[in-house]
């Protein structure tokens, strides 16, 4: 058996002292979700639990302070974050992870950096918990969730599109500004989508 390279239970004591009580059952469903989706699609368990466990560490940080990290830590922020800090978190988050977890692997870190927004070619990991975000079982805001949730075990690709798809819709619903990696992203995926039908 592979030796463990995170002591994860202690993550997760660190976490709940920064997490409010809802934040923190999110995170645990999206922990489990990352680690079964893993499971399915064939990749790192450990890496999984770490990176959905640390998604939102630094979503509990007022928008404010994500800011002033940005800016001490050279961390670019773009205008649509600028006008929506809250957007921060995924970014603070990879840099939280990396010097208070001491996460100092490339995919957890972009995992945690591309869960909110997604990106365009995301990793098999970057997937993993960008999906769990959405479909962890407390979430409950789409109709379209359980299909979501069908296909996250089956086809990762495909989950993601129906995801950006939903997100955009939603955000559009709302006249919310929409973030441009997520519209680059859904492109992308929608392209895939596209070629499969073709």
């Amino acid at each position: 058996m592979a030796e463990e390279k995170y002591d994860i239970q202690a993550m997760n004591k660190t976490l709940r002292k920064y997490m409010d009580k809802g934040r923190f059952i999110h995170t645990q469903g999206v922990r489990y979700t990352s680690t079964a989706l893993a499971m399915a699609h064939g990749i790192d368990l450990e890496k999984a639990e770490v990176a959905g466990l640390l998604h939102d560490c630094a979503k509990c940080i007022s928008d404010s302070k994500k800011i002033k990290i940005c800016e001490k830590n050279d961390i670019p922020v773009s205008p649509a974050e600028r006008e929506n800090p809250f957007l921060l978190h995924a970014k603070v988050g990879a840099y939280i992870a990396a010097e208070k977890y001491h996460v100092n692997d490339p995919e957890i870190l972009a995992a945690i950096r591309s869960h909110t927004t997604g990106r365009p070619g995301m990793s098999v990991l970057e997937q993993i918990v960008f999906i769990a975000d959405y479909i962890e079982p407390l979430r409950n805001k789409s109709k379209h969730l359980p299909e979501i949730r069908r296909t996250a075990f089956r086809d990762l690709d495909e989950c993601c599109y129906m995801i950006l798809k939903d997100m955009l819709l939603y955000l559009n619903s709302r006249s919310a500004q929409i973030d441009p990696t997520s519209s680059e992203a859904f492109h992308f995926y929608e392209e895939v989508h596209e070629e499969r039908r073709d």
